[in-house]
């Protein structure tokens, strides 16, 4: 049963907000060929959504046009060549509008056939908690800022919860990366079906405790689901400023006042006004510290969408590198090579800094270095940018397939 457009069907589950439309927005992918300074000052004078920064020569710049500056930026780009992704955003953004209804308890057969709304995937990680309790329970890593618990999976095998080293995985950081959440659910539903038929996968669940969350940015991710699709932040009101929002992934406290962010509060890579400032930070970091006191953290991961990247330390540096630099590339490209096999998508591999962009404040950095997990990625999954963030449902489950291909060969092959 299909619900109706998801900015109607949620209007109940949040204070009501006019929609933000995209109709007639335009998404153009441009090459980078020198050192994307033309582009930056185009994106700046227009003030133009950027999906991808113009980060290096040889990369690509995906930037968001309305209307009434299509004009302006034909312009100012005459002479340079440059794609197009979506020639209405709005009708691309409609292919993901329609929610099928869950109707419970866990009905995996139609789970991955759709987006769904904050409170079905709430219902439906209770209801596999509820129906695998000998292996599932509900945990929660804090609240948000408007008070959401921040709610995930304790995944475990025969000897109980909290005795074994912690695999923790963070998705939906960035409020628009639909996909991800899917994505994350996905890999969690294998661990937990399969976990008495697949000795694979039964293995590596009596190995590991698995933290699994797969949104951990709920007000913002519900702010795209009922007012503004393409919504980053979190909701994180600030001081002096109307606009609103922290990007949670520029505000861990280590290296946050380093380049790779913005000072700007209007600014979707804004940092917060100091480090370790956001809500939803200081829960995550929190509930980090507790397992790994506890348990240790053998492998973190925070997913992201889109360019097909799966990446390591650093984002605040292109030159320095982690004691473990080798063996966590090694375990990478392995990871990248297990993805290709299953659709054949390739995924890019490296440092985070050099493969994608500079970022300050991250999280896999503060992990990496603060908490010191032992085994940290970042993972942009499908596709390369002709959808980017905007994809139809029925990519849900191949980016959950091939992105459990990558999670099961790191399982299998860590140290």
């Amino acid at each position: 049963m299909k619900s109706a457009l998801v900015f109607a069907s949620l209007a109940s589950a949040a204070i009501i907000h006019s929609p933000v439309s995209y109709q007639g927005h335009k998404v153009f992918r441009i090459p980078v060929l020198e050192n994307g300074d033309h582009i930056r000052t185009v994106i700046d004078q227009l003030e133009l959504d950027v999906w991808q920064p113009p980060a290096k020569k040889g990369a690509y710049a995906d930037v968001q046009v309305a209307p009434h500056k299509l004009a302006a930026f034909e312009k100012r780009m005459s002479g340079h060549t440059y794609d197009k992704m979506h020639d209405d955003l709005a009708e691309a953004i409609s292919l993901e509008a329609e929610f099928e209804g869950y109707d419970g308890p866990a009905d995996n057969s139609t789970w991955f056939k759709s987006y769904h709304a904050y409170d079905d995937h709430l219902k439906w990680m209770q209801d596999m908690a509820s129906q695998h309790s000998s292996n599932v329970k509900i945990v929660t890593s804090g609240n948000s800022h408007a008070g959401s618990p921040i709610t995930g999976m304790h995944i475990f095998g025969s000897s109980g919860g909290g005795k074994k080293p912690a695999v923790v995985f963070h998705g939906t950081v960035h409020a628009r990366e639909w996909i991800v959440a899917m994505s994350v659910e996905y890999m969690a539903n294998e661990l937990i079906t399969k976990y008495s038929s697949d000795q694979a996968i039964k293995a590596v669940v009596e190995k590991y405790d698995f933290y699994i969350f797969p949104i951990v940015n709920i007000d913002g991710f519900k702010f795209s689901q009922t007012s503004d699709r393409m919504w980053r932040k979190n909701r994180n009101p600030n001081q002096g400023s109307n606009c609103v929002g922290t990007d949670v992934n520029r505000n861990w406290p280590y290296k946050w006042d380093v380049p790779g962010s913005s000072t700007n509060p209007c600014n979707e890579a804004y940092r917060g006004p100091s480090a370790g400032s956001s809500t939803e930070l200081k829960s995550l970091s929190t509930y980090l510290q507790q397992i790994k006191s506890q348990q240790g953290v053998k492998l973190y991961i925070d997913w992201h969408s889109y360019s097909q990247l799966f990446m390591t330390p650093y984002s605040w540096s292109c030159t320095e590198r982690p004691p473990n630099h080798n063996a966590l590339q090694a375990l990478a490209k392995g990871a990248s090579d297990a993805i290709q096999r299953v659709h054949g998508l390739q995924f890019k591999y490296g440092p985070i800094c050099n493969t994608i962009y500079p970022a300050a404040g991250s999280s896999v950095d503060w992990v990496n270095d603060v908490l010191k997990g032992e085994n940290v990625f970042t993972v942009e999954l499908r596709d390369t940018g002709k959808g980017g963030f905007i994809l139809p449902p029925e990519q849900i489950i191949p980016s959950g397939e091939e992105s459990f291909a990558g999670a099961m060969y790191l399982f299998q092959n860590m140290k």
